[in-house]
């Protein structure tokens, strides 16, 4: 879903980006190191744009390959000491699955059912009978 912002956002970004470059068509003069030269303000805004794009992508993908290899040389580390990795240790720490089901369902599973004269004497007092759950508010 991160993925999907940053793309709509950066879509956001290009087009008003564009409106606004197409709307500034006329020349300017720019001071360059080695002298002056007149541009398009469009071009002039265009290639300032795809520069800094550009130069954030760089910076994005070099601190990408620095995390990836200090997550190897952790990796490398965790194994030559015998200790499991992150994900390794997630799939041991699962129990035994039918046991656990088997735990699951004897801690809900349901009580004895009504007694057999408490039915009887709410039949005979001409009421509906309704089995008590844990939560009954009987009057008595």
């Amino acid at each position: 879903m991160r993925v999907q912002w940053t793309l709509i956002c950066a879509l956001v970004f290009a087009l008003l980006t564009a409106v606004f470059a197409v709307s500034n068509v006329e020349a300017v003069q720019v001071n360059l190191l080695f002298g002056d030269v007149s541009l398009p303000l469009i071009l002039v805004i265009l290639t300032s744009t795809l520069l800094g794009g550009l130069i954030v992508g760089l910076f994005g993908i070099i601190r990408q390959y620095k995390l990836q290899r200090r997550m190897r040389l952790l990796e490398r580390l965790l194994r030559e000491h015998g200790l499991p990795l992150p994900g390794e240790a997630a799939v041991a720490a699962v129990p035994d699955t039918e046991a656990a089901m088997a735990q699951a369902a004897a801690a809900v599973a349901p009580g004895p059912g009504p007694v057999a004269g408490e039915e009887q004497s709410t039949a005979a007092a001409g009421e509906a009978y309704t089995p008590r759950t844990g939560n009954s508010n009987s009057e008595e």
